[in-house]
């Protein structure tokens, strides 16, 4: 894609993907500037509450102190930068919804969770049900992460001028190349603890699994406290061959998802799916929900089950720990399908949407 020579000047809030323990939001926004920083056709100014990662140390920056007078303190000082373009929002709406259409602004939408019926962090709920319509209203172009996150947005927001919404999807944790040697005796699930996710399903349908594949396979966990998690930790500690590490660090991770033998993520809705990428990209065999945005992601490359449905979920276990050859096979064929996600792709598709705007 040719452009103008011209220089965009970006500003960016980057705080989620300055954090020691990043969640999905966070990640995405890591590996999405972090692309961004290598092209020589923007100039970037990195918003944050907290120290840059080590490789942006760099780039320009302005840090504010946390909390509510950070957004405000950010609208201020957008309105002072000379010949600013556009001011990119990857994780939060608050300071969009303050600026209006006083400065040429992009938000990123990653899923309508705050609006489902599947219980949800409650200041996230009540920030994005305040402002997200206000802030659509305003936006010079709106990015997706997926088309199922886009088609959600517009069927909730029918005044949405489609044209005007770009899906610009995501790339992988790490372009390491390392593949999946299976250690034959981890599933892992990673994400957040918390009801979407549906790691207290994925639980019981482990617990209804034979004996001898409980004797020979643990459940392995991986990830934060969320929200409404309090029956999943009691369900972990009652359950023989369940454990939960919680969260790991970006080494350990790499580690598990190029030793596990297979990944299970049975969320119930998903705006994008970030682990079942980095699943993908490594080879290992998935297990996974027939929901949002993740049938798009991995074809036919997993096996799909009824994330609402327990026998449904330990038939799909049964059948993917015991089938080496079906698990060769989602090995072979999910290895090439996952090259048409990266950042470097999700960037191109950003800056057309900017060019065009």
């Amino acid at each position: 894609m040719l452009y103008t020579s011209l220089m965009i000047k970006i500003a960016i809030d980057v705080r989620e993907a300055c954090r020691e323990k990043r969640t999905g939001k966070g990640q995405w926004t890591y590996g999405f500037v972090s692309e961004l920083l290598n092209r020589g056709e923007v100039d970037v100014l990195l918003f944050s509450d907290s120290p840059l990662p080590d490789n942006w140390k760099s780039v320009k920056k302005v840090i504010f102190p946390s909390g509510l007078s950070w957004h405000f303190k950010v609208a201020k000082a957008l309105k002072s930068i000379t010949n600013l373009d556009l001011y990119l929002s990857p994780t939060s709406f608050i300071v969009p919804a303050i600026i209006g259409n006083r400065i040429k602004f992009i938000p990123v939408v990653h899923d309508l969770i705050a609006f489902r019926s599947e219980p949800h962090d409650k200041k996230a709920q009540i920030v994005e049900k305040c402002l997200l319509k206000r802030t659509l209203k305003k936006a010079s172009c709106i990015c997706t992460v997926s088309e199922n996150t886009k088609s959600d947005l517009l069927k909730k927001y029918p005044f949405i001028d489609s044209t005007s919404v770009t899906s610009v999807f995501a790339g992988p944790m790490s372009d390491d190349e390392v593949q999946n040697i299976p250690d034959n005796k981890t599933i892992l699930c990673a994400g957040t603890l918390s009801p979407r996710k549906n790691q207290l399903r994925l639980i019981k349908a482990y617990n209804s699994l034979p004996k001898h594949l409980k004797e020979k396979y643990q459940l392995l966990l991986v990830g934060g406290h969320g929200w409404n998690d309090k029956e999943i930790i009691n369900s972990v500690k009652t359950s023989d061959g369940v454990i939960w590490k919680g969260h790991v660090s970006n080494d350990e991770y790499e580690s598990l998802m190029c030793t596990c033998t297979v990944l299970a993520l049975p969320s119930l809705y998903e705006g994008f799916g970030l682990q079942i990428l980095d699943a993908l990209k490594r080879g290992v065999p998935i297990l996974t929900s027939n929901r949002g945005s993740i049938p798009e992601l991995v074809g036919d490359n997993a096996v799909f089950v009824d994330p609402e449905d327990i026998l449904d979920m330990a038939n799909g276990l049964e059948k993917i720990l015991t089938d080496e050859s079906l698990r060769e096979d989602l090995r072979k064929r999910s290895q090439g399908y996952s090259k048409r996600f990266s950042w470097a792709h999700s960037v191109d598709l950003f800056m057309e949407a900017v060019h065009n705007i």
